[in-house]
C-alpha cells in the first residue's frame, strides 16, 4: 500500500489541498485511492506518536490504524493531510532552531506503516510572510518569545527539508512554494492522488478562484473555453495573465505588522529564501515542482 503525507507546512493552503482531494474521492475511488475525512485520523495519528515516545510499533499497530482509518475499505494509496503533522505553529521555533520536531515526527509517521511505499509532500512559504501569518495562529502573543530569539535570516526549509530525509531517507519527498501554488493547484491534486496527469478532476481552479475577482474568473473560464490550452504550460502562462490583471488585491498582497519588519528586512528574507529554493532544487530524494 502507497501512504501518502501531506504535512503542510502551516499556513500554505489551510485544508483547501484536503478539500478538493476530498471532492474527487468518487474519481480516485475508481482507482482504489482513499482520501479519508481528517477526523478519522489526525487525533488518532497524533496520540498514537504521543503513545510510542519514540518506541517501535507493535506489529499490529498498522492494521488497527487502517482499520480505524478506512473503515474496512481497500484501498492502494491513502492520502493523509495536515498542516500540523509535524508540529502547530506554537512549536515551530521551540528548541532554539526551525522547525525542530520534523525530524523525529516525521520519522514516527513512517514507522506506523513499515510495509508500506510512504511519500512526503510538502509547501513551503517565503519566510518574510510565513513568520507573520503563524505568529498570527500561535496563543503566544509575545513576537520575541514565539521565535525564540532565533535569527530570521538563519531560516533555511533545506535545513528543515535536510533533517527529514536524513531521519526517513528512504522516503522520496515533493516540495513546492506557496507562492506558486495557485499555478500548480491541479497538477498537485493530480501529483498527491497519483492518477494520470490527464485525468479529469473537480476543483482544479479553486485556489485560482479563491484569489481572483469572480469577473475576472467568469472571463478566464470562458477564455480557456474557446481557446483550450494545448499544454500544461500555456495553460500556466494564461493563469498567470488572468490572475496578474483580476487578482484581489487584499488575497495576493499581505500587510506585516510586527516590530522591526521593515520593507528591507522582508527584501533580505525574500532574497535568501530565493536562494533556499535553489538548494532544495539540488537535494537528493526530492522532487521540487515549479510551474
Amino acid at each position: 500500500m502507497q501512504i501518502i503525507y501531506h504535512i503542510g507546512a502551516a499556513c500554505t493552503d489551510d485544508d483547501r489541498l484536503l478539500k478538493t482531494l476530498i471532492r474527487n474521492v468518487d474519481v480516485f475511488a475508481k482507482e482504489a485511492i482513499a482520501v479519508p475525512g481528517p477526523g478519522k485520523y489526525r487525533r488518532l495519528l497524533r496520540e498514537t506518536i504521543q503513545n510510542l515516545n519514540g518506541a517501535t510499533p507493535a506489529i499490529e499497530t498498522r492494521e488497527i490504524l487502517l482499520d480505524a482509518i478506512l473503515d474496512d475499505a481497500s484501498a492502494d494509496r491513502v492520502i493523509l493531510s495536515n498542516a500540523s503533522f509535524i508540529c502547530i505553529p506554537d512549536r515551530i521555533f521551540e528548541g532554539g532552531s526551525f522547525y525542530q520536531l520534523a525530524a523525529a515526527k516525521a520519522q514516527g509517521f513512517v514507522s506506523l506503516f513499515p510495509q508500506d511505499q510512504i511519500e512526503i509532500y510538502m509547501a513551503i512559504r517565503n519566510p518574510a510572510t510565513f513568520v507573520p501569518a503563524a505568529f498570527a495562529l500561535a496563543k503566544q502573543k509575545d513576537f520575541d518569545k514565539f521565535r525564540n530569539s532565533i535569527p530570521l535570516e538563519a531560516l533555511r526549509w533545506s535545513d528543515v527539508i535536510g533533517r527529514i530525509r536524513a531521519a526517513t531517507p528512504q522516503v522520496p519527498m515533493t516540495v513546492w512554494c506557496n507562492e506558486d501554488t495557485p499555478l500548480l493547484w491541479a497538477q498537485l491534486v493530480r501529483e498527491i492522488s497519483g492518477v494520470d496527469p490527464l485525468t479529469k478532476i473537480q476543483g482544479g481552479f479553486d485556489l485560482m478562484s479563491a484569489i481572483m475577482a469572480p469577473e475576472g474568473m467568469k472571463r478566464f473560464l470562458s477564455y480557456i473555453k474557446a481557446n483550450p490550452p494545448q499544454t500544461e504550460n500555456q495553460k500556466r502562462r494564461i493563469m498567470a495573465a488572468f490572475m496578474d490583471k483580476f487578482a484581489l488585491e487584499d488575497q495576493v498582497e499581505e500587510e506585516v505588522d510586527l516590530p522591526g519588519w521593515t520593507e528591507d528586512v522582508m527584501d533580505q528574507l525574500t532574497d535568501l529564501y530565493e536562494e533556499d529554493v535553489e538548494v532544495i532544487r539540488s537535494m537528493p530524494g526530492v522532487n521540487l515542482i515549479t510551474p
